[in-house]
């Protein structure tokens, strides 16, 4: 009888979750129950799941709707009918078209067997239904009866009882919150049609047949069509495509071959070591049915590599010699001793999983070939469901409410529990927090299924324009749809652009994936070991400078595990200081067992790496590789949930036991694997990092300004613009304000001139900087500004923007008499506006000299592109000769000293009493670095206003090499006054 079931994935509408629907229509003894979400199956396997372990029969279907305005119920008989659904939702979501009203549309379903229809009460007229067409009478309208001939198409007429919400008190105001937040509409406007009717309660059996107790015909077709529902779905199988060319056998036969052609160019056929784990791979592969899954990412990167696109190949993939044989990814298993079990093993319940990096501006070419390639019925990118959080449902119920912007941040920063707006506020922010908002995309997961995408889901289509399941990363693992994690980042956007500068300004072709040669540089290694990384990828930030400084890094296995010991989480646990420690101290290293030094000796007892813990679980407890990779999943917690762990943990302490430790090592050995674990790190993900940040270094080393340009034209990094641009200084670079002569859209460079992209200019319009380059393309270089004029008008207020910037320095005429020119050109020329015939000779202006003052351009620079285009210092209203520079701070060692600083970033953390501290780093007057401590009662006593100079005293310390100041005072210092005159 339960034909019209909602969940919160009815979304901003339901508010039942999938489990509590189910729970309760369990506990009322229900049967068979449907669900039909709002132009929506995103949680039907889910529903299905728990219907199968609460003992009732699912069916699935959905609700149509036209904005607020209930159409008709499709119920699925069978799968063909689920399918059938899922295509007609993906047809109306993916284009954005409004569904077809009743009558307006041929038969629904390609099979009248193999679905349902459900209209409401005179949603068709009732000689029009077809056979698998019915009405659902709501308990309400039963007295309308009266009024219609219905007794001839009694056997058209089945009960809906729609399901929508708990209770009529607290879950249907929620209901109606949800409404007004849709709606964008105070609570007090909402209209009763945009809201479900109070009594769309789960009502229990007996009282449902009570009001239908004068229509036993409507209960019994209704039973009937619930009983013709058939729906069967199978968990945990894989679906993803299973042959990439003819049949399983083919692909078996093209992966052996790739990946023997690849290990002759990468190793040649000498290696038997290799060689033999080569074809061990191989045959785990094929066992487990991964053949296909290889190809398919081969694939996708040869088209990358063949259009010129960058990549990096990365997560537990790297761990596979096949994957390095394919140059899926750069990183070499057998150099760095990794095991293909933490990637694929025949223990293993979860999928393999290779990340792939692509440049964020390739990225899309890339998706769009897969669709290509494998059929775009085939292929959709995997949705995300974003939910409510706290302090964002506040601020939704707020606005419902009626508060103001001001009240709502009062509400979230501390309640007044005597108001009774903000007390509802809370006490519903608190009932919505976790709910489903909006159904959004995956940040970089692709499917590719087996059969159509529409056996399994629906599609809708995102902003980003490519076509994407409703269905979550959690729910497609349960399906068996593994996931093609395709990623983007700016980093490789870099390393792409500064190959093509190199190539247009110095006519070298770089091999950007000699990774070898690089690692054995001598001016790469002294670049690593001075820290002298801003711009290389992964390797920039304050707190990887400062490691790197400390391990005195020049060499490719050290960088690898800074790249792990980095990461969040792994400083307060202690471990990366033990790390240094033992780097300088090896002598007093005390191994636990001679197994672990044999083992662990390459990071000296620290287990860094996830597969330190299948060393130990391997070498030392004798387990083999699958049994140890389950061992590490168990320790970073995969299987504390279940038996699992248990059962890992007796057999380590049994083999432990054979081998002939002892208890109590065992146990020490075992706890301290448990300590590790939690914050280890992939060695094989580290070390693809890593390859990427001996490439960036490689071009940051030998073509130091074509790199900097680049990583400003990728906006990707860890400093803002500006520090980029300093960089840019230092190593000789001459930079040249925007020009509408020189300027590109982006910053371009010719040997060591750099002219400022118009991008930078914050206030001008894409459309004019666009239309300035096009003119400029098609009809050449402007001559003077009243050329500029007639050809472009731009506008006063953009022209004086370009003037203020230096876009017409090539004139020859200072700012401020352009500035006046302009005022009288733009409105002496008329609107229409045309490249001319004939050179026109440019009016004459008698002005008084007018002289730009150097100030004044770094002012406007300032105000227009948000820094200078100079050292910053040129502006600092304090003498930095007064003050110590950053380069003597080692002679001032445990002294008190005052520098002048001019701040680049900083760090904010949360000591364990809860109090708030920083660490700083600021540049002095010659754009070395100064690192900062901010202890909690500095860092109250003295806030620092991210921006400006200031004057910083405190205490010189120093660790294990690397010196910076603890504050003990602090205060922002002013910038020398600007001229006004002649203006």
């Amino acid at each position: 009888m339960y034909l019209n079931c909602k969940t919160y994935y009815s979304l901003r509408y339901g508010t039942y979750s999938t489990e509590e629907l189910v729970l309760e229509a369990a506990d009322k003894l229900v049967t068979t129950l449907a669900l039909t979400n709002i132009n929506s199956t995103i949680d039907s396997w889910e529903f299905v799941k728990l219907c199968q372990q609460n003992g009732i029969k699912p069916v699935l279907g959905t609700e149509i709707r036209n904005k607020g305005t209930l159409l008709y119920i499709l119920i699925a008989a069978n799968n063909n009918g689920l399918r059938w659904i899922h295509r007609f939702l993906s047809e109306h979501l993916m284009n954005k078209k409004p569904f077809p009203l009743a009558g307006d549309t041929p038969l629904f379903f390609d099979n009248q067997n193999d679905g349902f229809v459900i209209y409401p009460l005179r949603g068709k007229p009732l000689e029009q239904l077809e056979r698998n067409e019915y009405v659902g009478i709501l308990p309400t309208e039963l007295n309308m009866l009266y009024s219609i001939d219905w007794k001839p198409y009694k056997d058209r007429f089945v009960i809906r009882q729609p399901v929508t919400f708990q209770n009529q008190k607290k879950y249907f105001n929620l209901h109606r919150l949800l409404r007004a937040i849709d709606e964008n509409a105070i609570l007090t406007k909402l209209t009763i049609e945009s809201q479900a009717s109070p009594d769309e309660i789960f009502l229990a059996p007996s009282e449902l047949l009570e009001k239908f107790k004068d229509y036993p015909g409507f209960v019994t077709n209704t039973y009937k069509l619930m009983d013709a529902c058939d729906i069967k779905m199978e968990f945990y199988t894989d679906k993803t495509k299973k042959v990439f060319g003819g049949t399983p056998e083919d692909d078996r036969k093209l992966l052996e071959k790739l990946a023997l052609d690849g290990f002759s160019r990468r190793y040649g056929m000498q290696n038997k070591v290799a060689l033999e784990r080569l074809h061990k791979e191989l045959k785990i592969i094929n066992d487990l049915g991964f053949n296909a899954y290889f190809l398919i990412n081969w694939d996708m990167v040869m088209f990358a590599k063949n259009r010129g696109s960058y990549y990096v190949g990365r997560g537990s993939g790297a761990n596979s010699i096949v994957a390095y044989c394919l140059y899926i990814t750069e990183v070499c298993p057998v150099e760095l001793n990794l095991f293909f079990e933490r990637f694929l093993n025949p223990h293993r319940k979860s999928p393999p999983d290779f990340d792939i990096d692509f440049s964020w501006r390739d990225r899309d070419e890339i998706m769009d070939y897969l669709f290509k390639r494998h059929g775009s019925d085939y292929v959709a990118l995997l949705g995300s469901i974003s939910t409510f959080k706290y302090d964002a449902a506040t601020h939704e119920l707020g606005k419902v409410f009626g508060l103001s912007e001001e009240e709502i941040k009062a509400v979230q920063k501390s309640p007044d529990f005597n108001d009774p707006i903000h007390k509802l506020v809370i006490q519903y922010s608190r009932l919505l927090h976790g709910f489903p908002n909006i159904m959004s995309l995956h940040p970089c997961g692709v499917l590719i299924s087996d059969k159509a995408i529409s056996h399994y889901a629906t599609r809708f289509m995102p902003p980003k324009g490519f076509p994407t399941v409703q269905m979550d990363m959690f729910t497609a693992e349960d399906v068996g749809l593994n996931k093609f994690d395709v990623l983007s980042q700016r980093g490789l956007g870099h390393i792409k652009d500064c190959l093509a500068w190199i190539l247009l300004n110095k006519g070298v072709r770089v091999d950007i994936f000699d990774i070898q040669r690089f690692k054995k540089d001598e001016q790469i290694k002294k670049q690593i070991r001075e820290a002298n990384t801003i711009g290389c990828f992964y390797i920039e930030s304050p707190a990887m400078r400062g490691l790197l400084k400390k391990l005195r890094c020049d060499d490719y296995l050290t960088l690898v595990a800074a790249s792990s010991i980095i990461r969040p989480g792994v400083a307060e646990s202690g471990m990366m200081r033990e790390y240094i420690e033992r780097y300088h101290n090896t002598a007093a290293i005390k191994y636990l067992h001679p197994l672990f030094e044999e083992h662990l000796g390459e990071t000296f007892g620290v287990m860094v790496y996830q597969e330190d813990v299948i060393k130990i679980g391997y070498y030392f407890a004798g387990l083999d590789l699958g049994e140890a990779d389950i061992l590490r999943r168990a320790m970073s917690g995969k299987y504390r949930s279940d038996n699992e762990f248990q059962m890992i943990k007796e057999k380590f302490m049994s083999n432990c036991e054979k081998l002939g430790h002892s208890t109590e090592l065992a146990q020490e050995v075992w706890r301290q694997m448990q300590s590790f674990a939690g914050y280890s790190f992939n060695k094989a993900h580290s070390a693809s990092f890593a390859v990427e940040s001996y490439q960036s270094l490689f071009l940051k080393t030998y073509y130091p300004k074509e790199f900097m340009v680049s990583v400003i034209n990728n906006f990707g990094g860890f400093y803002t613009t500006e520090l980029y641009f300093l960089e840019l200084l230092k190593c000789g670079g001459e930079i040249h304000p925007p020009c509408i002569n020189n300027s590109e859209y982006y910053t371009s460079i010719d040997d060591n001139t750099i002219y400022l992209g118009l991008i930078h200019i914050k206030s001008l319009q894409k459309k004019l900087a666009e239309a300035i380059l096009d003119n400029r393309d098609n009809h050449g270089s402007f001559l003077h500004l009243q050329e500029f004029i007639e050809r472009i008008n731009p506008g006063l207020e953009q022209l004086n923007i370009l003037i203020q910037i230096g876009a017409f320095g090539f004139t020859g005429k200072s700012k401020k008499r352009l500035l006046w020119e302009a005022n009288f050109l733009q409105k002496r020329i008329t609107t229409t506006h045309h490249h001319a015939l004939f050179e026109e000779k440019p009016v004459e202006f008698e002005l008084p000299q007018l002289i730009d003052l150097r100030i004044d351009d770094l002012y406007d620079q300032m105000e227009i592109l948000g820094f200078p285009l100079t050292n910053p210092f040129e502006l600092a209203d304090e003498d930095p000769a007064s003050f110590i520079d950053a380069r003597d701070l080692e002679h001032y060692k445990g002294q008190k000293v005052t520098v002048l600083a001019y701040f680049i970033t900083r760090k904010h953390v949360t000591t364990k009493r809860k109090d708030q501290m920083f660490f700083g780093t600021f540049v002095d007057h010659n754009l070395d670095w100064i690192d900062t401590v901010h202890f909690p009662d500095s860092a109250k006593k003295f806030p620092l206003h991210s921006s400006g100079f200031y004057k910083i005293s405190g205490k010189v310390v120093e660790d294990f090499g690397v010196f910076s100041i603890e504050v003990s005072y602090m205060e922002q210092t002013g910038y020398k006054q600007r001229s006004y005159a002649n203006l």
